[in-house]
């Protein structure tokens, strides 16, 4: 294998170690250096951060991204914020079916007006999330939790809306769909 791939890729030291004394980012990280062999301009990677830290998560990314400048690299995977922070246009597919193909911003306007953030009593958060396709939540201090929520309609009396991210968007195709 090339030094020059090793390099890039945080390997150079390990040349000589055995693969199998590897870490699971280091084992995806010579993954990445194999398939660059032959310097593709199409690479394709399926749940490259799947199972890795979150260290190692943010190094592939940066890796991966370090990659997009000379080629195409179609990234599959379940990880939202990987898309986030390393796609420049992201294709959304759902039973083979292609829902969006845009910039990020481009595809999460399209439910925009559908994400909400409420504060509710913690004492019934619990209830709310049971019914309702909550994204977070956060418990303050004051006894709320704070809810952000994917709807059509406010989820409940004072309800702010918020500006759309991929994970809502994942969400609102998925999960919402799913219990229709």
């Amino acid at each position: 294998m090339s030094s020059e791939l090793l390099e890039e890729v945080g390997l150079s030291g390990e040349g000589r170690r055995k693969i199998r004394t590897f870490s699971g980012g280091m084992k995806q990280r010579l993954g990445i250096a194999q398939a660059m062999l032959n310097d593709p301009y199409i690479l394709i990677l399926d749940e490259p951060t799947a199972g890795l830290d979150p260290k190692e998560r943010v190094r592939f990314r940066n890796l991966i991204s370090a990659f997009l400048k000379d080629r195409i690299v179609i990234l599959s995977t379940h990880i939202v914020s990987d898309v986030e922070f390393i796609a420049e246009r992201i294709m959304m597919m759902k039973a083979g079916e292609i829902l969006h193909f845009g910039r990020p911003h481009e595809i999460t306007s399209r439910i925009s007006g559908c994400v909400w953030e409420c504060s509710v009593p913690t004492s019934r958060a619990e209830q709310y999330t049971a019914s309702l396709t909550v994204s977070n939540l956060r418990n303050e201090e004051n006894g709320r939790t704070v809810l952000r929520v994917i709807a059509d309609q406010p989820p409940v009396a004072g309800a702010v809306k918020v500006e759309p991210n991929l994970e809502d968007l994942f969400l609102y195709y998925f999960e919402r769909e799913d219990e229709q």
